[in-house]
């Protein structure tokens, strides 16, 4: 009966659960697509690193919205077991508040077994590797996010290119216009080529260039007629390369690294992976304490109250990551005080729905009625 009970109210939470994780990982890669989206449509990454990147943000998006969902889920499903009375049924089979709210705890055991994996492992590799392709993104020179017959670029430096050769790795009818500062003042250079490649040269470090061919350079200065006409068959222009420094951020740090350092910023993140796996068990008995609902009133009535709590300690858990960043808070403080006060609140509201309050009142009144 025991294992049995646990597993039909496992399942209705769990899989709640995995819905509205789903749904709210949708809307959250669908806000993330859309400005990526932007980024590609003015030349600053490629269709393809897209969903790459995409990809690699999933585990940190999912180890957000799942302590929102197992909470939602919650509420949803016992809601549902109180207005259909098979929460009555229970309570008149023997099963008591406190064995359901070890049921409870157990299943948000379960929850933050896989948002600790989550968390502590999964998300900060993902993270890594992420950083390691916006590196590589940023290798890429404005010639390998062109889109053929488009005008790109921002600010001073513009390209187009009418056609690619794929097979032979060739930019056809190229235009180059570029503003070049000296010390006499800005120069317009603009150059027009009938093809364009890139080549690497092994000898100087795997320097590139663009060699232009078969073209024409213009050199001079805006609204004067001082200008330089250069016609060529080969052209070469060094690629400036990005510097690529070491990957050293607090999101990208396995666990080992965070207990290690003593960095501030590596302090607070280490305490938000936890406060993440913490707030679990303290938003299931808040759940479970707020769950309970007169069939008349609907399995809604008591969500508005419990969704608010459950945004009111997010926000004081960002609010307070933010202020040990800052050094605002001590990190021997840390987000500590916030998962002791929440953990009140929580244990305030199970003894009410456990009657414990009303239990003592009454006695109290017993006694003095025998008085």
């Amino acid at each position: 009966m025991t294992l049995r009970l646990f597993r039909y109210l496992a399942k209705e939470v769990l899989v709640s659960t995995a819905g509205v994780t789903l749904i709210l990982l949708l809307v959250t890669l669908g806000s993330r697509f859309s400005s990526y989206l932007s980024r590609i449509t003015e030349g600053k990454m490629t269709f393809e690193f897209l969903f790459i990147i995409l990809g690699y943000h999933i585990p940190s998006f999912i180890q957000m919205v799942l302590p929102l969902a197992f909470f939602l889920s919650l509420l949803l499903a016992f809601g549902r077991l109180y207005i259909e009375n098979e929460m009555s049924v229970l309570f008149s089979s023997g099963i008591s508040k406190m064995k359901l709210a070890g049921y409870t705890l157990g299943i948000a055991m379960i929850v933050a077994t896989i948002s600790g994996s989550i968390n502590f492992w999964i998300a900060p590799y993902s993270e890594y590797k992420a950083e390691e392709a916006s590196q590589e993104q940023s290798q890429l020179s404005s010639f390998d996010l062109l889109i053929p017959g488009r005008f790109e670029g921002s600010g001073q430096k513009t390209i187009y290119a009418e056609s690619f050769t794929h097979d032979e790795g060739w930019i056809n009818q190229v235009f180059l216009s570029d503003i070049v500062h000296k010390q006499s003042g800005n120069t317009l250079v603009q150059t027009l080529a009938a093809y364009v490649e890139q080549i690497s040269v092994p000898a100087e470090n795997n320097q590139r260039y663009l060699v232009f061919k078969d073209g024409t350079r213009y050199e001079g200065k805006p609204g004067t007629a001082n200008y330089r006409v250069t016609q060529f068959d080969t052209y070469a222009v060094q690629i400036e390369n990005s510097s690529t420094g070491v990957i050293d951020k607090p999101h990208t740090k396995s666990l080992t690294e965070l207990i290690k350092s003593s960095k501030i910023l590596d302090q607070a993140e280490l305490q938000w992976r936890i406060s993440l796996v913490i707030i679990i068990p303290v938003l299931a008995i808040i759940g479970l304490s707020l769950s309970q609902v007169n069939p008349r009133q609907g399995r809604f009535f008591k969500m508005l109250p419990a969704i608010l709590i459950m945004i009111f300690y997010i926000a004081m858990l960002i609010w307070g990551r933010t202020g040990i960043e800052k050094g605002r808070i001590p990190t021997y403080l840390g987000l500590w005080w916030i998962h002791g006060v929440f953990t009140i609140i929580a244990t305030v509201l199970f003894m009410q729905y456990n009657q414990v309050f009303a239990r003592r009142r009454k006695a109290s009144t017993s006694q003095l009625k025998q008085s």
